[in-house]
């Protein structure tokens, strides 16, 4: 089969649910207020919650949820066969990822710009809420530390992805200077920020970068390891609009640019789908399509971390509340478009099925390699770009998702232990907050040796626990619209569809783990069950309760008085 039809039907698909359903739930679910003083507006700081133009804005949100999980996972679940990770890519994407990012966005926004985690403790209860913040923590742990370990793989497979991937931080410092402080047009900032990184590919192709073994005493691995950290916290110390929004924005452009390349390629290349549609001839320990398809793709269907980012930063920076349905909504849109890429990328890229099953020879290969590979090979014979250049492109741009990704997660992580501290009642300034964040991101990284092994070793629980997240995320969209006497359906099929595989999925992941003897990975999928069913039970008191509660006011707003602080 041609790889044509399946990219223009993605597409169509994507285009039709941001035209359609997100308008439905803008108008008729949500009821977005253009007159509505948002938090950017209410509480604004100059640091955290600062208005933002939204098209700036959706630059840093999609750049920020994107990271490079929508690009591993597909590429990953691919081995069952190609169509049934473009189903769950494409309807997951529609009806599902862009109902509960617009919903996160619109309830946080609608709460003073507060997190799901504090959410929880009005909407749900004080004992869900603490073992909501046990989830998200954990999740946050894992995002910060995997993503390291990913782009360090990265420079070092690709060395020629150096100089634009660090070269980037100063592009977006000057972008953020040009904008906010000499008040030049976006449009032209724009494009000048996007010619600067592309230079740096080409740049970055002619001039690698490896570095010396040892350096300063430690192993490549280990000094890009750090290296990271240490820029992802001072990013997350440093007023957003400094460096995490400007480089979130001019990235955003650029990955789509780039995602523009790799689509132009495949319509003028049309590679042939080499892969099966339904591969039943699948690797020796390959476990079941059923449930394991649902938290291995991820992002890029529906993802936990999003409600983290709209809530955590995005909310925060919303300038008025129906660019929520652009940001939110279409942000989702955009990491499905970029799911869709990798599928295509992974099915497509080879000559041959022989070389395709070289390839995924075993459960878990595949990810970024394969779609910097196989898109590499697609762009290559499509636009006629030498190979390495192509393969540069494709590896600087898995490299700035995941490294926007990092830095954004850092700051929520920040944002969790700050509010855990206010449970303890203890006052935690955002300097020591942000050196916790980075030692317990650090000390995971690095549990397994210098190398790194450890940031990887708790990927298999972070589709799992990614999707329950998603779930109880819901679970507040779901209470607040009961509340309001609003049609909660749309949050509530996904909610129950995502919670019964991501649950299906932690069991099943539950057994293989004990009979590996893994016991990190064992206490931390238990915990993760134990707390998930919990805020699910109490979220189901919480719906049935406020069924039978008089109809909240069509504007009522949290206010101090409901308890919520920080």
């Amino acid at each position: 089969m041609n790889a044509l039809p399946l990219l223009l039907i993605g597409l169509a698909m994507f285009a039709g649910g941001y035209l359609l359903y997100s308008k439905f739930l803008g108008d008729r679910v949500y009821k977005l207020d253009a007159s509505f003083e948002t938090p950017a507006h209410e509480l604004q700081d100059g640091v955290d919650y600062v208005p933002t133009n939204k098209f700036v804005l959706w630059g840093h949100h999609f750049t920020s949820v994107a990271g490079a999980a929508p690009i591993v996972g597909p590429a990953i679940a691919v081995i069952w066969g190609w169509l049934p990770a473009f189903l769950w890519v494409t309807l997951g994407t529609v009806f599902f990822a862009g109902m509960h990012d617009l919903g996160a966005l619109w309830a946080s926004a609608r709460n003073k710009g507060r997190s799901m985690g504090t959410l929880s403790g009005r909407y749900i209860g004080r004992r869900g809420a603490n073992l909501f913040l046990v989830v998200i923590f954990l999740l946050l742990l894992m995002v910060v530390a995997a993503f390291a370990v990913v782009i360090k793989n990265l420079l070092i497979s690709t060395p020629s992805a150096v100089i634009p991937a660090w070269g980037a931080v100063a592009v977006a410092l000057l972008v953020g200077q040009a904008v906010y402080r000499y008040k030049m047009s976006l449009g032209l900032v724009t494009v000048l920020g996007v010619a600067a990184l592309y230079g740096l590919i080409v740049l970055g192709d002619a001039v690698p970068v490896e570095l010396p073994d040892p350096i300063l005493g430690m192993s490549p691995a280990t000094f890009w390891i750090i290296a990271l950290f240490v820029y992802a916290g001072i990013a997350s110390l440093l007023p957003v609009w400094v460096l995490l929004q400007p480089r979130d924005y001019i990235n955003g452009v650029q990955l789509f640019v780039g995602l523009g390349i790799l689509f132009v390629a495949v319509l003028l290349s049309t590679p042939t789908i080499v892969a099966p549609a339904f591969n039943d001839a699948v690797p020796a320990g390959t476990p079941s399509l059923v449930p394991l398809l649902f938290v291995t793709i991820a992002c890029g269907a529906i993802s936990g971390f999003h409600g983290m980012v709209s809530s955590g930063t995005t909310s925060k920076q919303l300038d008025k509340e129906t660019d929520a349905r652009f940001v939110g909504y279409f942000g989702a849109v955009g990491e499905g478009m970029l799911a869709l890429g990798a599928i295509i990328a992974a099915v497509a890229g080879y000559r041959t099925l022989a070389d395709w099953e070289a390839v995924y020879s075993a459960f878990g290969e595949g990810g970024v390699g394969a779609f910097v590979a196989g898109g590499g090979e697609i762009v290559n014979s499509g636009l006629g770009l030498p190979a390495s250049l192509s393969s540069t492109v494709l590896a600087t741009m898995a490299i700035l998702f995941a490294a926007t990704t990092m830095d954004t997660g850092v700051r929520l992580l920040r944002f969790v232990v700050q509010e855990a501290g206010e449970v303890a009642k203890v006052k935690i300034n955002n300097v020591v907050g942000t050196l916790i964040a980075l030692a317990a991101g650090m000390g995971l990284t690095f549990s397994q040796g210098a190398e790194g092994a450890g940031g990887l070793r708790i990927w298999p629980l972070f589709g799992t626990s990614n999707q329950l997240l998603a779930s109880l995320t819901l679970s507040i969209v779901a209470v607040m619209l009961i509340r309001k006497r609003r049609n909660p359906v749309p949050a509530i099929v996904p909610l129950v569809v995502v919670f019964v595989m991501a649950f299906w999925a932690a069991l099943v992941q539950l057994g293989d783990l004990y009979d590996a003897r893994d016991w990190l990975l064992l206490t931390i999928d238990v915990v993760i069950i134990v707390a998930a069913v919990w805020v699910a039970f109490e979220a189901v008191v919480a719906m049935r309760r406020a069924s039978r509660e008089p109809p909240e006011a069509p504007d009522a707003d949290v206010t101090e008085k409901a308890g919520l602080t920080g």
